[in-house]
């Protein structure tokens, strides 16, 4: 079985880590996250209703840097758990998720955020 490390250095491509997204809202009836890791496209990526205002996503992302924003019930929004955000062309800020291939600064970002592992 080859580790993770060898899987990209066979493939000569970033492997792909999985993160979890979460939002708190209790008012929300639907959730999806947008950004440039799925063309901004508000359907594709819906979040789960976990119950009392939670909802989660997992996502498969190579490393690299992404912009984001959560839409909830049709109004987009940033994250007000991240720590990075940038200002987009519509004059509002984007979010910023940062993934790394190291599993140690992946941890590092984790507690600062509601990413995980």
């Amino acid at each position: 079985m080859r580790t993770t490390s060898e899987r990209k250095k066979t493939t000569g491509r970033p492997v792909p880590q999985k993160i979890r997204i979460e939002l708190h809202n209790e008012q929300a009836r639907q959730v999806s996250v947008a950004g440039t890791f799925n063309e901004w496209r508000p359907d594709a990526t819906p979040l789960l209703a976990l119950g009392e205002g939670r909802w989660v996503k997992e996502l498969m992302l190579p490393p690299g840097r992404y912009e984001y924003l959560f839409v909830v019930d049709g109004e987009w929004r940033p994250d007000p758990a991240a720590t990075g955000q940038v200002f987009n062309a519509f004059g509002t800020r984007n979010s910023v998720l940062e993934v790394s291939a190291s599993s140690s600064a992946k941890r590092e970002f984790n507690s600062y955020n509601k990413f995980t592992e």
